[in-house]
């Protein structure tokens, strides 16, 4: 018998590299109004919390909580939309991982603190060929992760408990949410974090590839 019968993805840095996408989208915005730039590479630490939280991170400290953020917050909500997908790609190794979990009979689903049409948007233009059970974004009624309230909702559609699934993510958030809902947590290192920030956040396992996640049914 299956020790998992469901798996819960977190998308972006787990199923989806979205990183330069992101980080380019904020970057032409910040230039726009006039505000400092970021290597790519520092969104690794700005991404994960939803959008809002992104923005806020991104902007200089004196104007995180002014009237300016509300307009640099929707300017990268209409500058993301038409650019998400300019570089984002499936990560290597996914489709099969995707695959032969389909093939063994695992239920699979997504949870995102990417806004929840963006996160729609996401699986259906790069992801369609799998089926996800449940596909939920960030809803203002639904607190975001590490909540746990988006995981257990995502337990209850599926039917399944929470201790008989599986939670793959790439940072704390989501090491922390699995927790919180009482779901084995496995960290993804080809993601945007660290094996340090992971395993501390409760990591019961972390893989370098997606297809040893098979491994841990």
């Amino acid at each position: 018998m299956k020790r998992f019968l469901s798996v819960i993805f977190d998308l972006d840095g787990t199923l989806l590299d979205t990183l330069e996408d992101l980080g380019d989208a904020v970057n032409r915005v910040l230039k726009r109004f006039g505000f400092p730039e970021h290597p790519v590479d520092a969104y690794r630490y700005f991404v994960g919390d939803g959008s809002a939280v992104l923005v806020e991170r991104a902007l200089p400290e004196s104007v995180r909580h002014s009237d300016i953020y509300r307009e640099v917050f929707d300017a990268f909500l209409a500058d993301y939309n038409q650019s998400w997908k300019v570089k984002t790609r499936v990560y290597d190794g996914v489709p099969e991982m995707l695959d032969r979990l389909t093939d063994v009979g695992v239920s699979m689903s997504v949870l995102s603190n990417k806004p929840h049409p963006f996160t729609v948007e996401c699986v259906r233009e790069l992801l369609s060929k799998w089926r996800f059970i449940s596909v939920l974004g960030l809803r203002p009624e639904v607190p975001r992760k590490p909540d746990p309230a988006g995981a257990l909702e995502t337990a209850q559609l599926l039917g399944v408990a929470p201790e008989r699934i599986l939670y793959l993510g790439d940072s704390g958030t989501d090491m922390k949410t699995a927790v919180a809902a009482g779901m084995f947590p496995v960290g993804a290192l080809w993601g945007f974090r660290t094996r340090e920030e992971l395993l501390a956040n409760g990591a019961a396992a972390v893989i370098q590839h997606p297809t040893e996640l098979l491994e841990l049914l």
